[in-house]
């Protein structure tokens, strides 16, 4: 396989099975009775980040260019037609990742969603399509917009007394 095409791969490509485990677990491994709460909490992240991306992109610019226009090469991989700061793919995934950890505690899913998300960033700088500062600043801000799960409260297993009431 051809370099580029791999990085095209790790660059895009592997914003879909993040997707597609994330959107799995969020559907099935929620319980039932807190799904109402959680997708609320979901969005709310989702949008916070969203919003905070988009406000800190409009107020700060490291370059109005990327870097393969920098270096009057082809881009490596899709991108939109913005300077790209801060990575709009680094902060999805995150905010995906973010959102399976906090919603369904399970470890393991959640650790290979992480190693996703560094595989996406690390083919976004290699495809020149961003610079290690744009995908940096995507997580950070996708960090952000998970504190909406910090306050999650938890069912509580009722004590049992000893004592008759």
């Amino acid at each position: 396989m051809h370099f580029d095409t791999v990085i095209r791969l790790v660059a895009d490509g592997a914003v879909i099975p993040v997707i597609l485990i994330g959107a799995y677990m969020l559907v099935f491994k929620i319980p039932r009775g807190h799904r109402f709460e959680a997708y609320c909490r979901i969005l709310m992240a989702g949008l916070t980040a969203y919003l905070i991306a988009k406000i800190v992109g409009s107020i700060y610019q490291p370059s109005l260019e990327r870097p393969f226009e920098q270096l009057g090469v082809q881009a490596g991989a899709l991108f939109l037609n913005n300077p790209g700061f801060p990575s709009d793919h680094a902060l999805f995934v995150t905010a995906i990742t973010c959102a399976v950890w906090f919603e369904t505690r399970h470890k393991v899913v959640s650790l290979v969603l992480a190693g996703l998300v560094v595989t996406v960033c690390v083919g976004r700088v290699l495809a020149l399509v961003h610079t290690p500062t744009d995908v940096i600043f995507g997580v950070l801000i996708g960090l952000i917009g998970a504190l909406w799960y910090l306050n999650v409260s938890r069912p509580v297993k009722q004590a049992t007394s000893l004592l008759p009431l």
